[in-house]
Order: structure tokens, then C-alpha cells, then sequence
């Protein structure tokens, strides 16, 4: 089992992504880049961004300067999120989630995007928290 945001992980997400015929279906017209900021996990903060090029979507650790939108959250709610228990939506409604840069790309996206919620669900059963 992976351990959530280690490279096994990564590893995991970018092929479960490559082989998802719904993501190349949903995704094959946007063009977005997603950095996503973890505070306070148990190794220290942890960077990523999530790519997605018109029909692939790539998950790789560290800092990409050219995202369109940075989103923010600490350990604990990433964690609920990624096991299901906490929904995006109700995270960033309560200020557990922010987000910054041209938001707007994203909620245009946002529809695009579901299939991704489908690949980390298939994931939680093979990611140790």
C-alpha cells in the first residue's frame, strides 16, 4: 500500500490516471495547472501539482511556476478529503481549503474535473494515511 503523498503514491495516481478512459474523455479540452499546498503533514509541507493537458492528467511533487490556481490546506483536512470523509466542496465552504490565482479557470474546469474524484476513490482502498 502506498503511503498518501509519497512517490509510490504519485506512482499509483499517474497510472490510475493514464488508464482511466473517463478522465481522457472528460478532461480533453481543458488545460490546467493545480498546485496544491499541504501544511503541517507528518514529514513537513508537502508541494504537488496536478497537470492536465487535454486529456492526460500527471500528479508530480514539488513546485510548478506556471500554475493557473494554488490550492491550500493543512494535513488533516487533505486526509478527510482523500478518504472520502470530508467533501471538497463543504472544506473550502468552511475556509479549510484556499484557493488562489485565476480561480475562475478553475470553476470552469470544475465539471471536467470529476473524473479525478473517481480515480482517488479507487485509490483510498490501496493508500495507508
Amino acid at each position: 500500500m502506498a503511503r498518501y503523498l509519497s512517490q509510490e503514491w504519485f506512482d499509483e495516481v499517474n497510472r490510475a490516471a493514464a488508464d482511466s478512459d473517463r478522465i481522457k474523455t472528460d478532461t480533453a479540452g481543458v488545460n490546467l495547472t493545480i498546485q496544491q499546498v499541504v501544511t503541517g503533514a507528518p514529514d513537513g509541507d508537502i508541494r504537488y501539482a496536478v497537470r492536465v493537458r487535454r486529456g492526460t492528467v500527471t500528479v508530480v511533487p514539488g513546485d510548478d511556476a506556471e500554475a493557473d490556481v494554488t490550492i491550500t490546506e493543512d494535513w488533516d483536512t487533505a486526509t478527510a478529503v482523500a478518504k472520502g470523509e470530508l467533501p471538497t466542496p463543504a472544506a473550502f465552504m468552511s475556509g479549510k481549503i484556499r484557493v488562489g490565482g485565476n480561480v475562475g479557470v478553475l470553476l470552469d474546469a470544475q465539471g471536467s474535473l470529476q473524473g479525478l474524484d473517481v480515480v482517488f476513490a479507487d485509490l483510498r482502498e490501496r493508500t495507508t494515511f
